[in-house]
């Protein structure tokens, strides 16, 4: 079928019969195609609600699933994992989504979290012209940044949550990764530390760049850059933990650990305790997110915490606040180092 686009109608009166007009289809296709009905093909049901929302048709009250007396309603979607990305029982992505979910309820919006995990350009596509929803947040970029700087193009209700990158088109909220890596590192370098681990995997945007503010540091501090010191783990304490045990059965000598999350510093206190070296008195670790169980570990870790309540602010904000034009220029929260046992000062 090939459809063709009437001129539109008012937005003041736009009927269900306007709706069917506009898509070339019937009132009974375009009724079904608003209630989600399996009868009518997902190319038509796009079409009708991407005109429903163009023409402002309350076409939300015939959702089931919909909310009552919501403002607006906000879509989570996570991409297929890379690294820490897509595993929703991360410990930090937990604390990212009460953000949203506390920014949602404070603007009166109902959030939902999608089933989908797009790892292609046509998954992202599909995520945006199938959702009912008023915005869609992307909880990571995963492969997808070339896909998200395409989708801007046609598609504009839509924010990340993740790092800038170069030749970035489309919104992100994220944390300054750069600035938190250097942070830690100046840290141990300051308390003397002379050899400093940095623990993660370097295939995320936000590790890759921890790592870099860990480069920029020790250039700082005049410390020399040891490739045997940049050890990879997942975002996993068993990863992290089986990383450290390996570099000590190896005889790498070093003194200072900085981490890409909480959850693998927590692995590789893990591994030096087990090991029999003294946290922090033989080596100093620092973590990166501030998780609940970072201030409750033994002992209890330092870190660089991140402000999900304010990226959760951010994110519903510049979804809510253009109405469906541009949301506007990506944005970094800021990073702070908290100081407990683990460092030793």
């Amino acid at each position: 079928m090939r459809f063709r686009s009437p001129r539109p109608v008012s937005r003041k009166s736009t009927r269900l019969e306007d709706l069917a007009r506009l898509a070339g289809v019937s009132i009974s296709t375009a009724s079904r195609a608003l209630n989600d009905h399996p009868a009518v093909n997902d190319r038509t049901k796009q079409l009708i609600w991407k005109l429903a929302r163009e023409h402002d048709y309350p076409f939300r009250r015939y959702m089931p699933a919909g909310p009552i007396g919501a403002e607006a309603t906000i879509a989570l979607v996570v991409p297929r994992p890379q690294g820490r990305e897509g595993r929703l029982s991360d410990p930090f992505f937990l604390e990212l989504l009460a953000g949203v979910g506390e920014a949602a309820r404070e603007r009166g919006c109902d959030l939902i979290i999608s089933h989908l995990a797009p790892a292609t350009y046509e998954d992202v596509a599909a995520a945006m012209t199938t959702s009912r929803a008023d915005g869609v947040i992307f909880l990571g970029q995963s492969t997808l940044h070339a896909a998200f700087n395409r989708m801007v193009e046609t598609e504009a209700r839509f924010v990340v949550w993740g790092a800038e990158l170069p030749d970035q088109l489309y919104c992100s909220i994220g944390s300054d990764n750069i600035h938190g890596g250097r942070r830690a590192t100046l840290h141990l370098a300051r308390l003397g530390r002379k050899r400093i681990v940095f623990l993660g995997d370097l295939d995320p945007p936000e590790s890759m760049q921890r790592h870099r503010g860990y480069l920029e540091a020790l250039e700082g501090a005049g410390l020399a850059v040891d490739p045997d010191l940049i050890v990879d783990a997942h975002f996993e304490v068993e990863s992290a933990e089986a990383s450290v045990e390996s570099l000590i059965r190896r005889g790498v000598a070093f003194d200072g650990v900085v981490c890409a999350s909480d959850q693998i510093a927590l692995g590789a206190v893990r591994a030096l305790l087990n090991a029999g070296r003294r946290v922090p008195e033989d080596v100093s670790v620092i973590g990166f997110d501030n998780v609940p169980f970072s201030r409750y570990s033994r002992p209890a870790l330092s870190t660089i915490a991140q402000d999900t309540m304010k990226a959760g602010r951010l994110m519903v904000s510049k979804l809510l606040d253009h109405a469906g034009q541009t949301v506007g220029r990506s944005e970094r929260v800021p990073t702070e180092l908290i100081v407990r046992e683990s460092c030793g000062g």
